[in-house]
């Protein structure tokens, strides 16, 4: 009888063990094209966003006005860079979010990927971390200098301003990316002026996070996790949230059950799912 990796190895069309083969196949070097772009979109989406912030407070050159266009124009041009590779998520919540509502698979072609969201994740927290790392060193950034995301006031006034700004955001990803109706193109910069006006509206209240990722890389590298639980939980909740509710106004012809069964972030990725 032959065992459960002989099985792989047959379904994969390999002989046992012949790990080259495996590398080289079609579903896990797209899987890897993938998560190099979400770590690279990660990296200059933090790198960009967070140096702006780091400039601010040493130099006092960008000013708050700049610091939220800076995230918003580094976001909208990363979507347009990388979106019809990877779908430009740079979020592990909407990465959650998407696969929880099926328009981002949970299962991978090969058996030995069985899903592509942790290695999303990973690919952003490593992201974020780096360009978070990057900004530390290379502007000698001081605990006075933090880049990072802490509540103003309460971490309770956050948490809930973190969940409305988060909805808002996903809300919009949903309208503009992924219904049919709308404008594919124009979904980078629908998301970046959102993210522009979250950052206007919560920066000086909770720092405007919207992403897990982008709180947890400045956290790690100068070690401040003042109110981390905010940026955890508040993102993922508002997203998750917002994207559960377009869902449900999401006007189709098809039964309730056929909601969450296609698309993706980009229509781009949903060709590139298919193929």
């Amino acid at each position: 009888m032959a065992s459960g990796s002989d099985r792989i190895d047959e379904e994969m069309g390999r002989p046992g063990g012949d790990d080259s083969s495996f590398l080289s196949s079609p579903q896990v070097v797209r899987l890897i094209q993938k998560a190099i772009a979400e770590a690279v979109g990660t990296f200059f989406v933090i790198f960009a966003g967070c140096s702006s912030v780091a400039v601010n407070k040493i130099y006092g050159q960008v000013s708050f006005p700049g610091i939220c266009l800076t995230w918003g124009l580094i976001v909208m041009v990363m979507v347009y860079a990388v979106g019809h590779i990877s779908g430009a998520h740079f979020n592990p919540a909407v990465t959650i979010t998407f696969a929880l509502l099926r328009r981002f698979p949970f299962k991978e072609v090969t058996d030995l990927c069985t899903s592509q969201v942790p290695v999303f994740i990973i690919s952003q927290v490593v992201g974020a971390t780096l360009a978070s790392y990057t900004v530390f060193v290379v502007l000698h950034t001081k605990p006075i200098h933090f880049f990072g995301t802490t509540p103003a006031g309460s971490d309770v006034q956050s948490f809930i301003v973190e969940i409305i700004i988060s909805f808002l955001l996903m809300f919009v990803i949903s309208g503009v990316a992924t219904d049919n109706r709308a404008i594919g193109e124009l979904a980078g910069m629908a998301v970046g002026a959102t993210i522009t006006l979250n950052v206007f509206v919560a920066g000086p209240i909770s720092g405007a996070s919207m992403n897990p990722a982008r709180s947890l890389g400045p956290a790690i590298v100068m070690h401040n996790y003042k109110g981390i639980w905010v940026y955890m939980l508040g993102p993922l909740i508002g997203i998750m949230s917002g994207g559960f509710v377009y869902n449900l106004i999401r006007c189709t012809d098809k039964p309730l059950r056929e909601l969450t069964k296609s698309g993706s972030f980009l229509k781009s990725m949903t060709r590139s799912n298919d193929r």
